[in-house]
């Protein structure tokens, strides 16, 4: 009867229109464009501006405050030292990389030494940093390898890799 015409696959690669079935592209999500800081789009623009506005804010916080441009200096980097964690895998390398380039720490740092009534002159430059960071297309990483981000590839791809 009408249930089993309806589960039977169709011979065409064109479902039949009609009992209120919509053509199948209709509702198909344009193919994703190839994401890469070389060439951006949609969110990741966005993202990369809010890393922008993270880097701007921070750094005129700090500079308002009359902190140590010598200690942002030397401290600007000190989260890439997560890198290091590539050492232990893809996997760990991800792990480390992302605990210390996520703004949840730096913030709850911040919050913690503010209500202290302390300096939150570190996480200043933490959160600097990774604003800095995603402005220029280095996103959180997946486990799959460094150059693997939620902010699109980045670096060299290997041949093989397509």
């Amino acid at each position: 009867g009408e249930n089993d015409r309806l589960r039977q696959a169709p011979k065409s690669p064109r479902r039949r229109r009609g009992a209120g079935t919509p053509h199948p592209k209709k509702f198909m999500p344009p193919s994703p464009q190839p994401n890469t800081p070389a060439s951006p789009s949609g969110p990741v623009i966005w993202l990369r501006l809010e890393g922008l506005a993270f880097l701007t804010c921070t750094t005129c916080l700090y500079a308002r405050a009359g902190y140590s441009w010598i200690l942002f200096a030397i401290l600007f980097f000190a989260p890439d030292i997560s890198i290091l964690g590539y050492l232990g895998g893809p996997r760990i390398g991800a792990i480390c990389y992302n605990t210390l380039h996520s703004y949840i720490s730096p913030l709850a740092a911040a919050a913690i030494l503010l209500a202290a009534g302390r300096s939150p002159a570190l996480p200043l430059i933490w959160i600097a940093h990774i604003g800095f960071d995603r402005m220029l297309g280095f996103g959180l990483k997946y486990s799959t390898g460094f150059g693997d981000t939620h902010l699109g590839s980045v670096g060299r791809r290997r041949p093989d890799a397509g």
